[in-house]
Formats: structure tokens, C-alpha cells, sequence
């Protein structure tokens, strides 16, 4: 624990991301305050970096994932966009879609919902074939 709570994991976006989920948020069609709140706050404790020197093992839209979450089965998703969200897609506005952006292997994050209730999500693997 941190003096002020958990200890967040550092993150890191690329700068096109970045821009791109700024304005998805601050647009405010398609989605609650809360979950701009959430995803504004993730960004704005990220390392922004240029694109081409994003890690290749770092989340980031359109990353395929191994991830677990709640520690129930390894699911494989895609992070998108919330209009784009395909069969194993999993939304950016959603909580586990907003705390996987700039994870990598290895590193998980917690969230507590509305009722109170801790959760976990756990990056095993990212792939990111044929992302900048």
C-alpha cells in the first residue's frame, strides 16, 4: 500500500491513443461521466510516448490480450473501441478495459465497484501483430 492507497503499476500510451481516447472521453456520447472520469484518470497518470517507441509488449488499442480477470478463466480479448467491440472484443469504457490500457505482462490492477466489491485484472500475455 501507498501512503494514499494501492500502489499503481506505471502505464505508458502512445501519443495517437492518447489523443484519440481524450477526445472519446471528454465527448460524452455513449458513455457515463464516470467512466470518462475513469478513463481520463488512467491517461493522465500514463507516460505518454511517441508511437514508434511504445513498447511492442504494451497495451494499447487494438492489443490482443491474455488476461484474467477476478481470477476466473484466462480470457483472450481485443481492447476496442466501444462502437468496434467484436465477439472477444472488450470495451475501453468498461472498468477491466480502462485498467488493462498500458499494461504489460505480468503487472494487474484492482478496482472496487459501486457495490463495494474488489476485482482484479491480471495481464498474462499481449500481442499486438500488425499494430504500429
Amino acid at each position: 500500500m501507498g501512503l494514499f492507497g494501492p500502489v499503481l503499476p506505471p502505464i505508458m500510451v502512445g501519443e495517437a491513443d492518447r489523443h484519440a481516447l481524450v477526445v472519446l472521453a471528454l465527448g460524452g456520447i455513449g458513455h457515463t461521466a464516470d467512466q470518462a472520469d475513469d478513463l481520463l484518470y488512467e491517461l493522465g497518470r500514463a507516460a505518454v510516448v511517441p508511437d514508434d517507441a511504445l513498447p511492442t509488449d504494451v497495451v494499447r488499442m487494438g492489443s490482443e490480450v491474455v488476461a484474467r480477470i477476478d481470477g476466473g478463466d484466462v480470457r483472450y480479448v481485443s481492447l476496442s473501441y466501444p462502437d468496434d467491440v467484436g465477439p472477444n472484443g472488450l470495451s475501453i469504457l468498461s472498468p477491466p478495459g480502462i485498467l488493462l490500457l498500458g499494461l504489460r505482462a505480468g503487472q494487474s490492477m484492482t478496482w472496487t465497484d459501486r457495490d463495494g466489491k474488489k476485482h482484479e485484472v491480471r495481464v498474462l500475455a499481449v500481442s499486438n501483430r500488425g499494430l504500429g
